[in-house]
C-alpha cells in the first residue's frame, strides 16, 4: 500500500496551525485590559461624566483593568451602563491593542417640566432627571401637569423641534388644562393660544404666516393674545 505523504503533510500542517491558533488565542485572552476609553457620542453637552461611568462599572465589576479578557462579557457591561438614567444606549468593544472602549449615547432632553417635581422630557417622551453637570436650554413646561397633558406637550415639542423658527423662539409651554395649551416666545410679549393638539401642523403654519406679516407691519407689540384654535385663521387680541 502506497502512503500518500502529501495528505499526511497537510494533516500535520492543519494540526500545527490549529495548535498555534489555540495557544495564541489563550495567551491573548489571558492578557489584562491595558486601557479603558469612554466616548460620548452626539451632543457635546454632557449630562454625565467619565467618572460617573467608571464608578458604575467599579460598583458592578470592580477594576475592569485588572480583569482578563476571558472574564469580560461585553453585553453585560453594555446593560450595566444603560442602567444609568442619563444613558440612552451603549456599545462596548475591545480593540486589537487591548483597549476597552465604551461608546455612550446620552438621552436628549427636549422640555423641562416645572411642577411638584422638576424633570426633563426626553426625545422619546419619557421623564429624565436633571443633571448636576449641565442644564439644557429647552422650553419650560408649567401648569396642570398630568399624564395626558404631558403626552400632548410631547407632541407639541416634536413639532417645535422640527422647525428652526419655533426651536429658536419658543421658550415655554403653559398647560391651562388638558387640551388647552399656550406657547411663550423668547422676545414677544403676547401669549399664543394653541388650544388642543389637533391639526398642529396647520396651526403652526398659520402662525408663521401671521408672524411674518405682523413683523413686516411692525405690529407684533400691539397684541396680547394670538389664538390659533380656529380653523384656517388667526384671531388676535390687541393690548
Amino acid at each position: 500500500m502506497k502512503i500518500n505523504w502529501n495528505y499526511i503533510k497537510i494533516l500535520v500542517l492543519i494540526i500545527c496551525i490549529t495548535g498555534l491558533y489555540a495557544f495564541s488565542n489563550k495567551r491573548n485572552l489571558d492578557r489584562p485590559i491595558k486601557e479603558m476609553e469612554i466616548v460620548f457620542e452626539g451632543d457635546n453637552n454632557l449630562y454625565l461624566s467619565q467618572e460617573m461611568v467608571n464608578k458604575l462599572l467599579i460598583q458592578n465589576f470592580g477594576s475592569v483593568l485588572k480583569l482578563g479578557k476571558e472574564k469580560l462579557v461585553l453585553n453585560t457591561i453594555e446593560k450595566v451602563i444603560e442602567t444609568h438614567n442619563m444613558v440612552k444606549s451603549a456599545q462596548v468593544y475591545l480593540t486589537i491593542d487591548d483597549k476597552l472602549t465604551s461608546k455612550i449615547f446620552q438621552r436628549q432632553p427636549i422640555g423641562r417640566v416645572e411642577g411638584i417635581t422638576t424633570f426633563y422630557l426626553d426625545e422619546e417622551g419619557k421623564s429624565m432627571p436633571l443633571s448636576k453637570l449641565h442644564s439644557a436650554r429647552v422650553p419650560i413646561i408649567t401648569g396642570e401637569i398630568t399624564g395626558k397633558s404631558l403626552d400632548d406637550v410631547f407632541e407639541i415639542l416634536k413639532f417645535i423641534n422640527q422647525d428652526e423658527f419655533f426651536r429658536k423662539n419658543v421658550i415655554g409651554i403653559h398647560i391651562e388644562a388638558e387640551e388647552r395649551y399656550q406657547l411663550k416666545f423668547r422676545v414677544e410679549d403676547f401669549i399664543v393660544d394653541l388650544g388642543n393638539v389637533d391639526d398642529l401642523e396647520k396651526k403652526f403654519k398659520n402662525f408663521k404666516a401671521f408672524y411674518a406679516k405682523a413683523l413686516k407691519d411692525k405690529s407684533l407689540r400691539d397684541y396680547a393674545v394670538v389664538n390659533l384654535e380656529f380653523d384656517n385663521q388667526v384671531v388676535c387680541t390687541k393690548i
